[in-house]
C-alpha cells in the first residue's frame, strides 16, 4: 500500500476518534495508540488483503468444511452438515464483519450503548419498551432445541472461533477507534437479529396520525385523506386488466376542529415524516419474475432488489453454501443471520418485498395506578401486569438509566399523558424465520417454495417471489395477517378492558395475495396494495403504506415487452422513469397556460414552464427539471394541506400521500385548494402556479442559475452510503440516476436498493448481481467499497456458482481456508 494511501487513512482514523470522543462514546485512546502499528487504528492499513490460504479450528465441527473465496471475496462454503455450513458461515461473517456484527446484535437487544456510549440510548430504550428484547429470549427459549436453535448455536460457534484467533492487529478499526475489544457471541443474537429486521419492516399503522387528522379536521375528511384503499389500483395479484383501475372520489371539505383537539394531538406522537410522507426512507423493495412465453430466451426469469438503509459495510453478506444432498444455495445473507432470504439453487430462485402490511394495534388499558401500575382490568378481573426491569450500561459498566417496562396479555405498555396503552404486535409472537427460509430453499419449484415457505413463515410479512427451471413464476404475500373483531381495520385505538377486542386469529393462506402462472406472463411486486379491494379483499393497511408508483412503472415495462431479456431485467431495475411525474407534470402545464390566458404569469413562472417542458420526465444524473419538480411538489403539498397544521403550530400533524392528492387534482374548485391566511380563495390552478413559482425561487436561491451545474439532479440529490458509525470518511456520496417514485428511489437519500439480482433459470443457471460496497468491512481494503461504481452505473456483476469444488478453477480462486474440528471447551454451551 503506498505512503499516500497510508496517510489517508490515518487522517481518517483521527477525524473518526474527535468524532466519537465529541459523541461520549466512552475513552478515546491517545493519537500515539491510535497510530500505533500493532495495537492501534493504523494496523488496519496492513490487513486489506486475504492471504493465498488458511486454516482454523472451529468447535463442534463434524468434519472439514472447505471455503474458496472467488475474485469478488465471495466465500464458496463447503461443508458436509447444515450444522457445519453455518459454523462456516459464522466465521467468514466474522473474518469480513466482526464489528457489523456486534452493532447489528446489540441494535437487536437494545445494548448500543455499551459500545458507543449514552448518544445510543434513545434507541437502546425504544427497542426494550417495543418488546423486542424481550421476544428474542422467549423465541431463543422456544426454538433453542429445534433447527433455527441448533443453528443459531453453530452460527455463535464460527463467530467465536475466529474471535478466538484474533491478533490485537486484527481487531477491526472501530473497536480501536471506540477504544474497546470484540465480545464473544452469544447465539440469542441470531433472534435478536431476527426482531430487528421485524422492527424496520413492520412497525407502524399510521393511527395517530390518523386520529391527530381527525381532530382538526372531522371524521369524514380525514378517512377521504387517509382511506384503507388506495385510489390508484395495480396490485400485486393479477386482476386480468392490462391497465391500472382509478378510483376518483370527491373529498369532503375540513370539517370545524374539535374543541379538544389541541389536547389531543399535544399527546399523540408526532411521526418525523409527517410534513413530508415521500421523505420517509424507502424501506421498499421490489421484485419480478417472468415466465417462459415472455422471455427472449424461453427460460423463466427472476428479479429483486430490496430497498433498506444503505450502509457501508452492506447489510448484505454475498455467499455461496453447498451441502451435498442436502442444499447448494447462493444468495444475500442479512449479516447475524444463517440463512439466505434472497437467492437461488440449481432449480429456483426467490426474492422478497415488504407488504406493508398493518400489523400492529393499541389498546387503552384501564390500570390500578395512574403512576405506577401493576394490575389492568380485563373482563372485569384485574389481571396482574408482567413488569421487567431494563437497566442500560455504558462501555465502563456504569448505569445511565433503569426503566420498569410493563406488559399485557397484548404486550408492552406505554404511558401517552395520563393514559396506559397496551401494544400488540406479530413481530412479538413466536416466529421462525430461519427455518421457513432453510426448508423452502429446498424446493425444486416455484410453487414449491412459496406452500414451504407460507407454513412457517410468520414476521414481516414479506411478499414472496419464486421462479423455477420448469418454466413456472409465482408469487404470495406470506405472513401473520390478523383478523380484528368485526373484520375491521386496525386504525383505531381499541377498548382494552374486554378480550372481545383482541384479535380474533389470522388470515387462511387461501386469502392471501397470489398468483402461480397467470395468463398476463409475469409477477412483480413494489409495495402496491396487495389485492385490489374491488374484489372484496379483506383489510390488509392503510393507503399510505402502499405506494402505487413503481408498481405502475415495472408493469409498464413489462406490458410492453414480451422478448424480455436478462439485460432488460437488468436495466429496468434503475429505470429513471416515473409514472409519479406523469400523473402531475401535465397539471402544472395546464395551470401555467390557463394562467397566461388570464394574463397572471410572472418571468419566474415562465422559465419555470421552460424547463419542465423540455422535460422527458427521467430522473437521469444529468437531468436539470428533476430538482425544480420535486421543489414544485413539496410547495404543492405545503399550500394544500394546510389545514392539517394545529392552531400556534407549523408543522402538519399528518400529510396525505401523493396518491391523493393526485385524486384532489380532480376538483378544481375543492375548498382544499384555498390557502388559509391569505384574502383571496384560490382555485387548484392558482395553487398550482404558485408552487411552481415557489419552486422556481426556492431552486434557484438554494442552487444558482438553472443553467449552471448547480441544478444537475446527480449533485442536489446523490445517494447517501453511510459508514455504520457514520464517520464521514468511510463513507460515500454517490450521484444516481433514479428518484421518488422510480424503480431506483436512492437519489436524495441514505436508503434505496440494497442488493440488485436477476436470475434466468435455464438448464445451467445464469445470475449476475450486486449490492452497493463490498465484501470487506475493513475500510482499508481494496474490497471495501469496489462494487460501488457497478452499484451506481446500474451494472450487476456475473456471479459464479461452482457446481462443486474442484470446478473452480485456479485463477477464479483468491484464497482458500480449510476449516478443521475443535474440542468444545467444558460448560461453553457451544457459544
Amino acid at each position: 500500500m503506498t505512503r499516500r494511501i497510508l496517510m489517508a487513512i490515518a487522517g481518517l482514523l483521527l477525524a473518526g476518534a474527535i468524532w466519537i470522543g465529541a459523541r461520549g462514546a466512552g475513552p478515546v485512546p491517545p493519537l500515539a495508540a491510535l497510530l500505533d502499528p500493532v495495537r492501534g487504528a493504523w494496523s488496519a492499513a496492513s490487513l486489506g488483503s486475504f492471504p493465498d490460504s488458511g486454516a482454523a479450528e472451529v468447535p463442534g465441527l463434524s468434519g472439514p468444511v472447505e471455503v474458496r473465496y472467488d475474485l469478488r471475496l465471495v466465500p464458496h462454503i463447503f461443508a458436509t452438515t447444515d450444522e457445519d455450513a453455518a459454523r462456516a458461515m459464522g466465521y467468514v461473517v466474522a473474518r469480513d464483519r466482526l464489528f457489523q456484527l456486534e452493532l447489528q446484535a446489540r441494535a437487536g437487544g437494545g445494548t448500543l450503548t455499551e459500545l458507543v456510549g449514552a448518544v445510543a440510548l434513545p434507541a437502546d430504550v425504544e427497542t426494550r419498551e417495543l418488546g423486542l428484547t424481550r421476544t428474542a429470549e422467549r423465541n431463543y427459549a422456544l426454538y433453542r432445541d429445534s433447527t433455527a436453535g441448533r443453528l443459531a448455536v453453530a452460527y455463535a460457534q464460527g463467530v467465536n472461533a475466529f474471535i478466538d484467533g484474533l491478533t490485537v492487529a486484527e481487531i477491526p478499526v472501530e473497536y480501536k477507534l471506540l477504544n474497546r475489544r470484540p465480545v464473544r457471541w452469544d447465539p440469542i443474537n441470531v433472534f435478536y437479529m431476527q426482531g430487528r429486521m421485524g422492527y424496520t419492516l413492520a412497525y407502524g399503522g399510521g393511527e395517530f396520525e390518523r386520529i391527530a387528522a381527525e381532530a382538526l379536521v372531522g371524521r369524514a375528511a380525514s378517512r377521504a385523506l387517509f382511506p384503507l384503499t388506495a385510489p390508484i389500483q395495480e396490485p400485486i395479484q393479477p386482476t386480468g386488466s392490462a391497465e391500472p383501475r382509478l378510483d376518483v372520489q370527491p373529498i369532503p371539505a375540513a370539517g370545524t376542529m374539535d374543541s379538544a383537539a389541541a389536547a389531543v394531538i399535544s399527546l399523540l406522537p408526532r411521526s418525523p415524516w409527517a410534513n413530508d410522507p415521500e421523505s420517509r426512507p424507502s424501506l421498499a423493495s421490489n421484485n419480478w419474475a417472468v415466465s417462459p412465453q415472455r422471455s427472449k430466451s424461453g427460460y423463466a426469469m427472476l428479479a429483486g432488489d430490496p430497498h433498506l438503509e444503505l450502509t457501508l459495510p452492506s447489510i448484505w453478506y454475498e455467499v455461496h453454501v453447498s451441502v451435498p444432498g442436502v442444499r447448494d444455495v447462493y444468495g444475500a445473507a442479512i449479516v447475524g443471520l444463517p440463512g439466505l432470504p434472497i437467492g437461488f439453487s440449481r432449480d429456483i430462485a426467490w426474492s422478497m418485498t415488504n407488504t406493508g402490511a398493518d400489523v400492529l394495534d393499541w389498546y387503552r388499558e384501564t390500570v390500578d395506578d395512574a403512576g405506577a401500575p401493576s394490575r389492568y382490568l380485563l373482563d372485569e378481573v384485574w389481571q396482574d401486569l408482567e413488569k421487567r426491569e431494563e437497566i442500560y450500561l455504558d462501555p465502563r459498566g456504569a448505569v445511565l438509566r433503569t426503566d420498569t417496562i410493563r406488559f399485557s396479555h397484548r404486550g408492552p405498555l406505554r404511558r401517552r399523558g395520563a393514559e396506559w396503552l397496551s401494544m400488540r404486535w406479530t413481530v412479538n409472537d413466536p416466529s421462525d424465520a430461519i427455518t421457513a427460509f432453510l426448508v423452502a430453499a429446498q424446493e425444486t419449484t416455484a410453487g414449491g417454495f412459496l406452500d414451504r415457505f407460507a407454513e412457517r413463515y410468520r414476521t414481516p410479512a414479506q411478499n414472496a417471489i419464486a421462479a423455477d427451471r420448469q418454466g413456472n413464476i409465482g408469487i404470495r404475500s406470506t405472513g401473520a395477517y390478523p383478523i380484528r373483531p368485526d373484520d375491521g381495520d386496525g386504525l383505531s385505538i381499541r377498548d382494552g378492558t374486554t378480550r372481545a377486542s383482541d384479535w380474533q386469529g389470522y388470515w387462511p393462506v387461501q386469502q392471501y395475495a397470489q398468483s402461480l402462472n397467470p395468463a398476463q406472463g409475469y409477477v412483480a411486486s413494489a409495495n402496491q396494495q396487495p389485492i385490489d379491494p374491488a374484489s372484496g379483499a379483506r383489510y390488509q393497511g392503510p393507503e399510505r403504506d402502499f405506494d402505487p408508483w413503481r408498481a405502475l412503472q415495472i408493469n409498464k415495462l413489462l406490458r410492453a415487452n414480451d422478448q424480455v431479456t436478462l439485460d432488460d431485467m437488468r436495466r429496468y431495475q434503475t429505470d429513471p422513469g416515473s409514472e409519479r411525474v406523469q400523473y402531475f407534470l401535465p397539471y402544472f402545464t395546464r395551470a401555467v397556460s390557463s394562467g397566461r390566458t388570464g394574463g397572471s404569469v410572472s418571468p419566474q413562472l415562465n422559465s419555470a414552464d421552460s424547463v419542465l417542458a423540455a422535460w422527458d420526465g427521467r430522473y437521469t444524473v444529468g437531468n436539470s427539471a428533476a430538482v425544480l419538480f420535486e421543489a414544485a411538489m413539496t410547495q404543492l403539498s405545503r399550500l394544500t394541506w394546510d389545514e392539517l397544521i394545529p392552531p400556534g403550530d407549523s408543522v402538519r400533524v399528518a400529510t396525505p400521500t401523493a396518491s391523493i392528492l393526485w385524486v384532489l387534482l380532480h376538483d378544481s374548485a375543492s375548498a382544499w385548494w384555498d390557502v388559509r391566511g391569505t384574502p383571496s380563495v384560490e382555485d387548484r390552478d392558482a395553487v398550482l402556479r404558485d408552487a411552481l413559482e415557489r419552486a422556481w425561487v426556492s431552486t434557484s436561491t438554494r442552487h444558482g442559475n438553472a443553467s449552471a451545474e448547480g441544478w444537475r439532479w446527480g449533485r442536489v440529490a446523490p445517494s447517501r452510503v453511510s459508514h455504520l458509525l457514520r464517520l464521514n470518511g468511510f463513507s460515500r456520496s454517490i450521484p444516481v440516476s433514479g428518484g421518488r417514485g422510480t424503480l431506483n428511489p436512492s437519489a436524495g437519500s441514505g436508503h434505496g436498493a440494497s442488493w440488485r439480482m436477476v436470475v434466468e433459470l435455464g438448464p445451467r443457471v445464469r445470475a449476475m448481481a450486486i449490492y452497493p460496497g463490498g465484501q470487506s468491512g475493513n475500510p482499508a481494503s481494496p474490497k471495501y467499497g469496489d462494487r460501488l461504481r457497478f452499484w451506481q452505473n446500474g451494472d450487476l456483476e456475473l456471479l459464479n456458482f461452482p457446481v462443486a469444488i474442484d470446478s473452480m478453477a485456479v485463477q477464479q480462486i483468491q484464497s482458500r481456508l480449510t476449516l478443521r474440528p475443535a474440542p468444545l471447551a467444558s460448560g461453553s454451551g457451544g457459544s
